[in-house]
């Protein structure tokens, strides 16, 4: 590829992010240090959550916030059809099964209505996950009569959404609408820390607990211990005696990781801005510019953190097929990708759950692209995609 080639993201490492990870190789310890206190702090005041639990990625997020809300064997947890395998797999991980949900076909969101219609065809639903995708945020207040009414504990996948702003105040993952909330800073995100991934909570005690899971449940804290044999015969606690309560998991991450992810975390409101004005940019240039072509809509509950630029575009109407007009732009120099085939398609679903059939998801799958959105691209770069990208539609038409 051409050093002008632009992909659908890219992360944007500075020479303050370099050093601060320097740092930590001269002078820090490499894995669990005091970097990793730092940035839960940073991250939890940045979202506006009394705790912020850091683990290696977010698919493991995920699964640690599964464990701590009592997600079991036998249960069930409403997935919404359109997210990344992890959302569905860590549920699966848990022992628990899936209820797939259908979704808005404009905006691939979980909705009130396809909530409603994956409740009555669960019988033992002990949760939900919510998927803010592309950085927009569900209408979580649409959802609010049907999660009490059920008794749901609610997990939402905030990984597209870190930096969406709720219009009436406050952040996803702040705990308005969720128990838990996780995120991943995977190097195409809002922030990026090679991997790593974040659960919010407002219960400390809960917080306690994902911090043990998170590190093979290993409680080094005296007054933790069910044993004895942790102390010695003047009650002092032998100090290399731990304990483990529970079956947990090395889901930890390194003070390297967190030294990059506090000096990013600086940037957020930087990145998302540019990430909104480019946005913008976008919808002026493609708005109204084919009736085969357009944006998807926006929702009204958040700004969007502007993680992904999804467009819909009529495939058949062009007459050019997804994979035929992805070529076409990657020859322009512009890359592009689909987020994401629907969940529920994939073979290890489908041989256990059966056909699928959601015709939001569908629709939504049918029509999406993603397009290249990053905060260092230029105005020029942006121009330059919508551009190309209208003179395929137009050609092919």
């Amino acid at each position: 590829m051409s050093d002008d080639f632009l992909p659908y993201g890219r992360h944007q490492i500075d020479e303050d992010d370099i050093a601060a990870v320097v740092d930590v190789l001269r002078h820090g310890a490499l894995t669990g240090g005091p970097k990793v206190d730092a940035f839960e702090a940073a991250f939890a005041k940045a979202v506006g959550a009394a705790e912020a639990i850091v683990c290696s990625n977010g698919t493991t997020a995920l699964h640690l916030a599964v464990i701590a809300a009592g997600v079991e064997p036998g249960d069930q947890v409403i997935v919404p059809a359109v997210t990344f395998l992890s959302t569905a797999n860590v549920v699966r991980m848990a022992g628990a099964d899936v209820v797939f949900a259908d979704v808005c076909p404009e905006t691939g969101l979980l909705t009130s209505e396809t909530l409603a219609a994956a409740l009555e065809r669960s019988e033992k639903a002990v949760a939900v996950m919510p998927v803010h995708l592309n950085g927009q945020c569900v209408e979580m207040p649409d959802l609010q009569g049907l999660i009490e009414a059920n008794n749901l504990k609610v997990i939402t996948d905030c990984c597209h959404a870190l930096g969406a702003t709720y219009k009436a105040g406050g952040f996803p993952g702040d705990g308005q609408y969720e128990d838990f909330a996780c995120f991943s800073l995977h190097p195409v995100k809002s922030i990026a820390m090679g991997e790593g991934g974040v659960v919010t909570t407002n219960d400390p005690m809960v917080a306690k607990r994902l911090r043990h899971l998170r590190g093979h449940d290993m409680r080094r804290d005296p007054r933790d211990w069910k044993m004895p044999d942790g102390f010695a015969p003047d009650g002092q606690a032998n100090p290399w005696y731990y304990e483990m309560h529970e079956l947990a998991y090395n889901y930890r991450a390194t003070d390297m990781q967190c030294a990059l992810g506090l000096s990013q975390l600086g940037k957020l409101r930087q990145f998302v801005a540019r990430r909104a004005e480019i946005a913008d940019r976008y919808d002026k240039a493609l708005t109204g510019a084919s009736n085969v072509l357009k944006p998807v809509r926006r929702t009204s509950l958040a700004t969007s953190a502007w993680h992904l630029y999804p467009v819909l575009i009529d495939f058949d109407a062009v007459g050019v097929s997804r994979a035929e007009l992805m070529k076409r732009l990657q020859a322009k120099g512009v890359g592009s990708q689909v987020h994401y085939l629907p969940v529920p398609w994939q073979p290890y679903y489908r041989d256990l759950y059966g056909e699928p059939h959601f015709p939001g998801a569908g629709r939504y799958y049918e029509a999406v692209l993603s397009l290249p959105i990053f905060p260092a691209m230029s105005d020029a770069d942006v121009d330059r995609v919508a551009q190309a990208l209208k003179e395929i539609v137009g050609e092919a038409k």
